[in-house]
C-alpha cells in the first residue's frame, strides 16, 4: 500500500495540469494591482470573478484550450471549450447567460471542426455563443480557442472559504466513459440530454442559495486530488483525504482516477450538520457524493489508504498556484 501512495502523489504533484498552475502566482500579483478601478469581490482562486449587481453577483469567468486539444481532437476541443467554461459558472453558485469566443484556425476543415464542436456544446449545455473575433490566418498546427463567459448568482460559492473541521464532498457522475485522447478525462456528458444535463448543474445554485457550502471548486485539468489541494491551497488551510472512500468506476484505476479531469465533477467543502442536506441534493440528480476527508487548520494536505497516511502538499514549503486567502 505505500508504494501505491507513494506513486499516486508522485503523479499528482509530478502532473502538468498541476505543474502548469505555477505561473499563476506572478500574473495574479501584478493584475490585482487594476482592481482599485472596479467594484468586485477579492478573488483568491475562486472560478469566476464576482461583481456585485444589484441585489445579485454578474459572474465572469474565461479559459483556453491547450493548443494540443486543439490540433489533434478539434471537435472536442471545441465541446470542452463549452463545458468548462459552463462548469465555472455553476461551480461559484451561478447561471450562465452567455458566452463569447476568440478562435484562431487558418485551416477550414480545422476551423469547421471546432466550430462544430462548439455549437454541440451549446446545445447541450443550452448557452449560446453570442459572438467573437477570429483570427483566420494562424498556421495550422498553431490554432487557439478562447472562451468568456457570462453568468448571474443570488448567492455565492467561492473557492477559498474551507474552514476547519468541513468535511470535503466528492461530487463526481459516474455513468461516463473515457474522455479526449489527448488528456486525461472522464465525458459524463455525452449520452445525456440537456436537460438531464442542466438538472445536474442546478445542484450548485441549490446548494449556494441554501447556503449549505463552506467552498466549492470544480475539479480542473489538475484531477481530483489537485483540485482538493488547491482549494485548501486557497483557503490557507489543510485536509486529511481518504483514498478509500474516493468513489469511481470500476474500469478505471485510482492512479488514473485521481487525475481525470472531469466534465462533471467537484469538490465541495461543507459544514459537518450540513452533509446529509448535500448528499441529497446530488443523489436526487443521481450524482455519487460521498464525504473523502476533513479540512484542519494546519496548511498540510496528506492523502490516507488503509490504514497508510502520506503528505501529498505542506503549504508552508509548497506552492502549487501559491494564491490563499489572507489569515
Amino acid at each position: 500500500m505505500q508504494n501505491q501512495l507513494n506513486n499516486i502523489i508522485k503523479n499528482v504533484r509530478n502532473y502538468g495540469g498541476v505543474t502548469r498552475k505555477q505561473p499563476i502566482q506572478e500574473v495574479f500579483e501584478r493584475l490585482k494591482t487594476t482592481h482599485q478601478f472596479g467594484e468586485m469581490l477579492a478573488n483568491y482562486g475562486d472560478d469566476a470573478a464576482a461583481i456585485p449587481w444589484h441585489d445579485e453577483y454578474l459572474l465572469i469567468a474565461a479559459d483556453g484550450i491547450m493548443t494540443g486539444l486543439l490540433v489533434n481532437e478539434p471537435y472536442a476541443a471545441g465541446k470542452a471549450s463549452v463545458m468548462v467554461t459552463v462548469n465555472d459558472i455553476y461551480a461559484m453558485g451561478g447561471r450562465p447567460l452567455g458566452m463569447v469566443n476568440v478562435l484562431a484556425s487558418g485551416d477550414d476543415a480545422q476551423r469547421r471542426q471546432i466550430v462544430d464542436g462548439i455549437v454541440k456544446g451549446c446545445n447541450k449545455l443550452q448557452v449560446p455563443m453570442l459572438g467573437g473575433h477570429l483570427h483566420p490566418d494562424a498556421p495550422t498546427d498553431q490554432p487557439a480557442l478562447s472562451v468568456t463567459i457570462i453568468g448571474r448568482a443570488k448567492n455565492l460559492l467561492r473557492s477559498h472559504l474551507a474552514a476547519e473541521g468541513d468535511r470535503l464532498i466528492l461530487a463526481v457522475d459516474l455513468d461516463g466513459r473515457a474522455g479526449c485522447k489527448s488528456v486525461t478525462s472522464w465525458d459524463a456528458n455525452s449520452g445525456k440530454t440537456p436537460e438531464a444535463l442542466r438538472h445536474r448543474l442546478e445542484a450548485l445554485p441549490v446548494i449556494a442559495d441554501a447556503h449549505l457550502a463552506s467552498a466549492v471548486k470544480d475539479i480542473s485539468n489538475a484531477g481530483i486530488l489537485g483540485t482538493a489541494a488547491i482549494m485548501m491551497e486557497n483557503s490557507a488551510r489543510g485536509a486529511v483525504i481518504d483514498l478509500d472512500a474516493i468513489p469511481k468506476p470500476n474500469a478505471v484505476s485510482l492512479e488514473q482516477w485521481a487525475l481525470c479531469f472531469q466534465s462533471f465533477g467537484f469538490i465541495l467543502a461543507v459544514p459537518d450538520a450540513n452533509v446529509a442536506s448535500v448528499k441529497k441534493i446530488f443523489s436526487d440528480r443521481t450524482i455519487m457524493a460521498a464525504v473523502i476527508g476533513t479540512v484542519n487548520a494546519t496548511p498540510v494536505v496528506e492523502v490516507k489508504a488503509k490504514g497508510v497516511a502520506a503528505k501529498l502538499f505542506d503549504f508552508t514549503q509548497d506552492t502549487i498556484t501559491g494564491i490563499r486567502r489572507p489569515k
